[in-house]
C-alpha cells in the first residue's frame, strides 16, 4: 500500500506530459455537478458501492482520446448500471482552471480529474488540496505496480501517450525506421510539427529530440520548413489527408489504420511520451461514485476502454502500444512559467521566422 512522493524519484518512474490540442471543450452530457448532499462513506468497498448507486452519476474532467472516454462510459455503465458517466473533454489549458475554481469555491461539477500535465500534477500532489486517496480494490492489485503508479497516495497513473514517428504510405512507402530519417531534404515542407505555445508539455517534446536523438536535431527540421499544426491530432489528420508527409510528434495511428487510412509509425528509441494521472477530488458532488470510476479505471475493464493506442497501466491490455509505467517523466524543475516562454520565444525564431 505505500507509494513514493513526488520528490523522491527514485521508485516512481519518470514519465512526461503532454496536453492533446483541441479548439473547445465537448460535453457528451448535460452539465450536471454542483452542490450535493452526499458524503463519502468510511465503511467496506460494498458500502461505497452501494453509496455511490444512491448518488447515481459521476463526473469526469479528461483530456485523453475522446473514442476512449466514450468505451469507457460503455464498460463502466454496463459494470455499473446504476450509476451514469459523464464527461468533459478539453485540453489541460481548459480543464485545470475549472478544477482549481471549483476547489477554490468548494462548488464542484467534476468527480474525476484526469491530467496529462505533469507540471500541474506536481503541483496539485504537492499542495495535498485538491485530491483524496482512493481506496477501491483495485489498487492493490500487483499488476498495477502501485509503488510506481501513485503519487504521494493520491494521484494515479491511468494511461500514457506515446509518441512516434508518423508517416503517409502513400509518398513514403518505405516508411521511417528512425529520428534521422526525417531531417532529408526530399521532405522540405512536407513535415508536420505541433506549435509548443501555450503548452510546457510540447516544450519538454522538442527538449527531448535535442537531448536525446541529436544536439541540433530541432535547428535541423526547422531548417525544413515543416507546416505548424496546434496539435497532434492535427498532425495525425494531415497525414491521413496527405498534407504532410511525415512527423516527429504523433500518436500511435492505431484508429487510422483500422481505417484503411495511408499511414504508419513506429515508436523510436527512445521515444517521448506522457501520462494521463487521475485522482478524487475533494470538490467531488459524488465523492461515493468517484471512489468507484477511480477504481475502475485502473481495472482491465478499465484499462481495455482506455489504451487503443496509447500505453496502459496494466500490462497485457489489448490495443496499447505500451507500458505508462515505462514513459520518462520530465525535470519538472525546468518547466518554470519562465523558462517555457523563453524556449517558446526561442522556437518561434527557429521555426517561424
Amino acid at each position: 500500500m505505500s507509494s513514493r512522493r513526488l520528490g523522491t524519484v527514485g521508485g516512481i518512474r519518470r514519465l512526461s506530459l503532454v496536453a492533446l490540442a483541441t479548439a473547445a471543450l465537448t460535453m457528451t452530457a448535460a452539465c450536471g455537478g454542483g452542490s450535493s448532499s452526499s458524503e463519502a462513506v468510511s465503511g467496506d468497498w460494498d458500502e461505497v458501492v452501494a453509496a455511490a448507486e444512491q448518488e447515481g452519476s459521476v463526473y469526469l474532467y479528461s483530456t485523453q482520446h475522446p473514442d476512449n472516454l466514450q468505451k469507457l462510459k460503455e464498460s463502466f455503465e454496463a459494470a455499473y448500471p446504476r450509476i451514469t458517466l459523464e464527461f468533459t473533454r478539453g485540453t489541460d489549458v481548459e480543464i485545470n482552471p475549472r478544477v482549481e475554481t471549483e476547489n477554490r469555491t468548494g462548488k464542484g461539477t467534476a468527480d474525476v480529474h484526469m491530467s496529462s500535465d505533469f507540471s500541474w500534477v506536481t503541483r496539485a500532489a504537492a499542495s495535498g488540496q485538491y485530491s483524496v486517496e482512493p481506496v477501491g480494490p483495485a489498487f492493490d492489485n500487483p499488476a498495477y505496480e502501485r509503488s510506481r503508479s501513485v503519487i504521494d497516495d493520491r494521484l494515479f497513473l491511468v494511461s500514457g501517450a506515446a509518441f512516434a514517428l508518423g508517416w503517409n504510405t502513400d509518398a513514403l512507402p518505405g516508411g521511417l525506421d528512425k529520428p534521422e530519417d526525417l531531417l532529408s531534404e526530399s521532405l522540405r515542407g512536407r513535415i508536420g510539427v505541433v506549435n509548443p505555445a501555450g503548452f510546457a508539455p510540447v516544450v519538454d517534446e522538442y527538449r527531448f529530440f535535442d537531448k536525446n536523438w541529436a544536439p541540433d536535431f530541432n535547428k535541423r527540421l526547422a531548417a525544413l520548413e515543416p507546416r505548424i499544426y496546434p496539435g497532434a491530432l492535427a498532425v495525425a489528420q494531415a497525414l491521413n489527408s496527405g498534407e504532410i508527409v511525415a512527423t516527429p510528434m504523433v500518436q500511435p495511428l492505431v484508429r487510422e489504420q483500422k481505417t484503411g487510412a495511408p499511414v504508419g509509425w513506429k515508436l523510436p528509441q527512445p521515444y517521448w511520451g506522457t501520462p494521463w494521472y487521475s485522482h478524487v477530488l475533494t470538490s467531488a458532488p459524488h465523492p461515493n461514485a468517484a471512489q468507484v470510476l477511480a477504481d475502475f479505471l485502473v481495472t482491465r475493464d478499465g484499462q481495455t476502454a482506455l489504451s487503443t493506442g496509447y500505453a496502459s497501466a496494466l500490462p497485457d491490455i489489448p490495443g496499447a502500444v505500451a507500458r505508462a509505467q515505462d514513459i520518462p517523466l520530465p525535470d519538472v524543475d525546468s518547466l518554470t512559467a519562465e523558462s517555457v516562454d523563453r524556449y517558446q520565444q526561442e522556437w518561434r525564431r527557429q521555426f517561424l521566422s
